[in-house]
Order: structure tokens, then sequence, then C-alpha cells
């Protein structure tokens, strides 16, 4: 089945002074719900435990689909400030075979870098140590999302061997490795976007009020060491799972150039990467050519 909507992705933050810009974008029109005959639902599943704080996913499972199922984890956008697990457009791979299941995180209000990351990490690891009641195959592991989940996505695929982003939240003796990563217009190197301005020509992305200025805890500028931490780019190697990276070259909040700059550290590494412009796309995109370029790479790497 293939997945035909548009991808609605919850973008763009800023701080008290510039509230309008921290929103995040209106809804399309609401559609339909969409067919859940023959999906099991497990809703609001606790993952892990952060500070008090329950970490939830969602998980979509094909109704007496035999295992055991690749798995695409989607993370959502919203400027690490926005969005929540509910919004969804992995959901259509449940009808191909996949099991799929949909997280939050840490907003950056609630927790600064690498709070976004260690949750993320302690997911996949979830997941994987919960695989045979879900019959989840635990080898065939991908991950997908937008913008700031982009870019996190793109962090789980850099970073599998860095101890440093790990952190504490259960199931220490899992991976937390994925095997495909599909980065769609993710933010791969914060110190470079600077010039960038965000809409309306008010702020940067080095603005002290800037999402990526808030994940961290300070202007980009001055913070280089905190940036380089949290930059997907500077964990790069040889052992990276295959990417996809897909980025609009109309996009008004994530310069088309982040998606550039990682691909080509990917393939300087030796890592499998396929980089898709998608042509006069901005922040956002879908269409069933969109959704056959994901569906193919998800194919070609989880169901070997």
């Amino acid at each position: 089945m293939r997945h035909a909507g548009i991808v609605a992705v919850l973008v763009c933050a800023a701080a008290a002074a510039a509230a309008a810009a921290e929103a995040p974008q209106p809804r399309p029109a609401q559609r339909p719900p969409p067919d859940m005959s023959g999906i099991n639902v497990s809703k609001d599943v606790e993952y892990a435990k952060a500070g008090g704080k329950a970490l939830l996913l969602d998980l979509y499972l094909p109704r007496d689909a035999p295992g055991p199922l690749p798995l695409i984890m989607w993370v959502h956008g919203g400027a690490w400030r926005a969005g929540d697990k509910a919004q969804c457009p992995a959901l259509p791979q449940v009808r191909r075979g996949y099991a799929v299941a949909s997280i939050n995180y840490r907003l950056s209000q609630e927790a600064l870098f690498p709070a976004q990351i260690h949750d993320c990490k302690a997911a996949v690891r979830w997941l994987r140590a919960n695989a045979a009641r879900y019959k989840i195959n635990p080898q065939r592991v991908g991950a997908w999302g937008s913008s700031a989940g982009g870019h996190l996505v793109a962090l789980l695929g850099t970073s599998g061997d860095v101890k440093d982003l790990e952190g504490d939240l259960g199931n220490p003796d899992q991976s937390s490795r994925v095997q495909a990563v599909c980065d769609w217009f993710g933010p791969t190197d914060f110190c470079q976007m600077a010039a960038h301005m965000l809409p309306g020509g008010k702020m940067g992305h080095d603005a002290p009020e800037s999402p990526e200025s808030l994940l961290v805890g300070g202007p980009v500028q001055e913070n280089k060491d905190k940036v380089a931490r949290a930059n997907p780019i500077t964990y790069v190697s040889k052992d990276d799972p295959p990417f996809l990276i897909m980025h609009g070259d109309k996009d008004p909040l994530v310069p088309h150039h982040q998606s550039e700059i990682l691909a080509d550290a990917l393939r300087k590494a030796g890592v499998e990467v396929a980089f898709k412009t998608v042509q006069g796309a901005g922040h956002g995109f879908g269409g069933p050519d969109v959704m056959k370029t994901v569906e193919e790479f998800f194919d070609r790497h989880l169901k070997k």
C-alpha cells in the first residue's frame, strides 16, 4: 500500500520573545482517520523513565503476520520543542509487513541535549529487549525522522558506538545501533546553519532563541563544544548503517546544504548513502514518488 498524503511536519520554534516563531505550523485540513483494520495497536507503552517522567511509544503490528518482523522507528520533528508521536507517516508500512514504533522524547524545554538522543537510544534498546514478545526481528531495525527527528535518527546512525550518547535509561544489555536510517531534512552541523535566516528575517540559527541554541543551552557560536557533541556529522565512521537522505531544495528552515554535507561525509567514510533532492519542496513533502523511494530503501536493507 502506498502512502499518498502530504506529510505534515511540525516545525519552527523560538523563545518567549518570539512566541509566534516557536509555535508549530498550522495543521492541514482534517483527513479521515487511517484504516486500522488488521493492525494491532499498543498505545502509550512506557519504554523508559527519566527523572520520574514516563517516556512513551506507540507500537503498530500487522495482525496475524508471521514474525519476526523488520521494525521502523519513527522520530517526530518540531524543532525539538514541539511535535508528538501521534503524527506517524510510517504507519502505512505496517501493511507492507513492518512493525512500526512511533516515539516521544523529552523536548528541549524539559531537558537539554543529549537527553533527546538518550531517549531515542533507550527506545531502540527497549524494542530489542521486547522483540520476542512483539515478533520483531532485533537485527532489522530502521530509524526514520523529519526535521528535528531527522537530526536524531541521523545521530542514531552515526553514533552507534559513542558511549557518551548512550545514557543510562533502561536495558543496558541491548544495542542501540540501527541497520538503516532515513533522514528527512534534518540539521547535521549547527554551526554551518548560522547565516541562514529563519522565516521573517528576524533571527538566524545562531541567535540565542533559535531552536538549535535552545537545544544545547546557549548561542550556537558561543558553545561550539556542545554543538559538536550534538552534530551527527561529528561521529561519521565507516561502520555506520546505510542512509537515505531527502531534502527539499526550497526548504526555508533547514538549509539544503545541511543534507549535502552529511551525504558527502558519509560517502568519504565509505558508507552507503543515497541523497535525493525533492525539487520544489519546502520543509515537508510527501506523495507516491517520495514514499516509493523510502519503501524501496527500507525493503532493500531490512527485508534482506
